[in-house]
């Protein structure tokens, strides 16, 4: 991964990341750490060799800690523990999601909590545990992860998409409560993001051709294109900037 920018505030910072061991969490990861930030991430799977790679080749070593961010509990934890390592946490990406494709008709009680849990709650619940952080360092920067699905009317997931409408009122609330705290809250909602993932999963050939269609920019969104609109929003190079969505999906959708 190439620095498109150095952010100079983000060198030392005490940043956690949601799923920051996988997919675009990885990038984001990868991208604080050669910002010279300090970075935390929880994740379900082990990803010991990640952790190891990554001090190869930034130098500087991550704190994986293995927890499901549906475990309030173990979350809240695991923020402690960040701290604990690093000192208060000035910049917390709530990444973590799972759009696992299902219908209106397929979803029990059950599943709906369990979509509900990841893709919404954790969110509420980690911002909770770190602003305390933000408020003893008096500044902050909570990135939520939303996603153009909801602007788009989506059908294919209808659950995240609710819960990624639900992100914004979210961000839109916590930034008006904590704003005389300093502590900015705003959202990200990338396009299709081509991960490994997504080509695993649901990139077809001729889906990839209709998406890019749909985009103003001719070029398929790669992580490094979300790690730099985070980095932005983690800077106090947008100290002014909260309360928003930030839209990075090639045109896609138009917002304003």
């Amino acid at each position: 991964m190439a620095s498109t920018a150095t952010f100079h505030d983000l060198d030392g910072a005490s940043v956690f990341i949601t799923g920051g061991g996988s997919g675009i969490g990885a990038a984001l990861t990868e991208g604080f750490l050669r910002q010279g930030a300090k970075v935390a991430f929880i994740g379900r799977s082990d990803a010991s060799a990640f952790v190891e790679q990554m001090e190869q080749e930034t130098g500087s070593r991550p704190l994986f800690i293995q927890g499901d961010i549906t475990d309030t509990a173990a979350l809240q934890a695991a923020i402690a523990k960040a701290r604990d390592a690093h000192g208060p946490i000035s910049v917390l990406v709530n990444n973590a999601a799972n759009d696992l494709r299902h219908t209106t008709a397929s979803v029990t009680s059950e599943q709906w909590d369990d979509l509900i849990a990841v893709n919404l709650k954790a969110y509420f619940f980690a911002i909770q545990a770190a602003v305390p952080q933000m408020k003893e360092l008096g500044f902050g920067s909570i990135i939520n992860f939303s996603s153009i699905s909801y602007m788009m009317g989506n059908a294919e997931y209808p659950v995240y998409v609710t819960a990624n409408s639900g992100i914004n009122g979210m961000t839109r609330g916590m930034a008006r409560e904590f704003g005389p705290d300093r502590i900015r809250v705003n959202a990200l909602a990338p396009g299709w993001v081509l991960t490994q993932k997504q080509l695993d999963k649901w990139a077809t050939p001729e889906g990839l051709a209709a998406h890019l269609a749909r985009q103003c920019l001719k070029d398929h969104l790669e992580p490094q294109d979300i790690v730099d609109g985070v980095l932005f929003l983690a800077s106090k190079t947008s100290k002014m900037m909260t309360g928003q969505s930030l839209v990075i999906d090639g045109g896609v959708v138009v917002t304003g």
